[in-house]
């Protein structure tokens, strides 16, 4: 069976699977934030200024009073929105992904859904469900659910979710050394069972994910990585630092006079993409994550999508905070706000070039559109007429080109086949 009939095998399927709609209540819970201020101010005092990695990495994960910690940041009342909760199609039309790319390879037993950062667990969610039914069908995929997630509130919103129950019966995840002597650690919860039968365990460090036939699932994920910030001057690169400002007893930002260890490990001697910019943003634990997924993909097979609002080396300067979905001075009120910069394709490709095929990254609109999300979208209005305003509405936002159908890109890896037309789902445009 060629890569067009499993494609056209999943299409029908798909079309057999009952409806579940749903209008996507988005909620935040609502906590007394720490001032990350007081403590940014006495490291700097101390050490120096930071940098704009280090910045992001204490304001986003601190334990205490970091912005994912201890609350959710999601939905209509949180700070952002992200395509799982605008519609179910989105997740529906992953798991198809994996579906075709599953068939392609054999069909192997055994298959590792990873997610990195899984939100509120709606996109795994959606995938798990969808999967279950295709099950239904014939599809005899044998699927486990591994979650990386930090944060244990976020992981409290998954457990109710992927469980069905009630978030006042979820318990605080407690966090269990299974392998004392391992190096890594090996810090994980234990394994529980999703409504769907599915197992799922999480994870707070991929490298601790078992490994084995596995599709990695990163939306939204890369975007939240701190990054190092340099700007070009008269003297040439130069880093961006967070320094305190001493009239508004604030923060600003700073150059660093002379070149940092940061700047002279991914600037100096560098052939750098677009050198014309004026900014240039790396981010280092990207690249580590993304080699590390794609090791995993060729030696075990699978594949991994990797969905996110980003560019192929012509941006510089995006570092960005939002703050009830609007955008927000990043160095105001930290902890308060979620703080964020565009993914870097053109970087996540060089990391992995030669192991690996890369496809992409398409717009989202490409993909969704390639994944028939418009077959999908009438299948739903016809045996859900009453909520056909708000499938339309969900459609039009996740593919429009003014909304997020071009802003946002999608890039799949693949093991290497050595043939130009193995082109995985959602990236064959132009193949007959």
């Amino acid at each position: 069976m060629n890569a067009n009939n499993l494609f056209r095998f999943c299409i029908r399927s798909f079309r057999a699977i009952p409806c579940t709609i749903r209008l996507r209540r988005c909620y935040s819970v609502q906590s007394k934030e720490m001032d990350l201020l007081q403590h940014l101010k006495t490291k700097i005092k101390f050490s120096g200024p930071i940098t704009v990695s280090e910045y992001m990495r204490m304001v986003l994960t601190n334990p205490l009073s970091g912005y994912y910690m201890q609350k959710d940041v999601f939905g209509a009342k949180g700070d952002f929105i992200t395509s799982p909760e605008i519609s179910q199609m989105f997740g529906e039309l992953l798991a198809i992904w994996c579906i075709h790319e599953w068939m392609a390879f054999g069909s192997p037993p055994e298959v590792k859904l990873i997610e990195l950062g899984p939100g509120r667990g709606t996109l795994a969610d959606d995938m798990l469900r969808t999967f279950s039914q295709l099950k239904k069908k014939g599809v005899s995929a044998n699927f486990s659910l591994h979650l990386v997630e930090i944060s244990p509130h976020m992981r409290k919103l998954q457990e109710s979710k992927l469980l069905g129950i009630p978030l006042e019966m979820v318990q605080t995840p407690q966090i269990v050394n299974s392998d004392a002597t391992s190096k890594q650690g090996r810090l994980h919860s234990e394994t529980k069972t999703t409504k769907y039968g599915t197992p799922v365990t999480w994870y707070y460090d991929m490298r601790t994910v078992p490994k084995g036939f596995s599709f990695f699932i990163a939306h939204e994920f890369f975007d939240a990585l701190p990054v190092h910030q340099f700007q070009k001057t008269e003297k040439g690169w130069r880093e961006v630092l967070v320094e305190i400002d001493e009239p508004s007893d604030g923060l600003k930002f700073v150059l660093s006079p002379i070149p940092t260890p940061a700047q002279k490990v991914f600037i100096e001697g560098k052939k750098l993409e677009h050198s014309n910019r004026d900014y240039i943003e790396i981010c280092p634990e990207a690249g580590v994550i993304v080699h590390d997924i794609a090791a995993r993909v060729k030696a075990y097979g699978g594949g991994a999508l990797i969905a996110d609002y980003g560019h192929v080396g012509e941006k510089g300067n995006t570092f960005r905070a939002f703050k009830n979905h609007q955008l927000h001075n990043p160095l105001v009120e930290p902890g308060s706000a979620d703080l964020t910069a565009d993914v870097d394709f053109s970087y996540l490709k060089q990391m992995v070039k030669g192991m690996v095929d890369v496809h992409g990254p398409v717009t989202q609109e490409r993909f969704l559109t390639a994944m028939g999300i418009g077959e999908r979208l009438k299948n739903l209005v016809n045996n859900n007429p009453k909520q056909r305003k708000d499938l339309l509405s969900g459609y039009d936002m996740l593919i429009s080109p003014k909304k997020m159908g071009e802003r946002f890109k999608f890039m799949a890896m693949v093991p290497k086949s050595g043939n130009s037309d193995d082109v995985p789902a959602g990236f064959n445009w132009g193949k007959s």
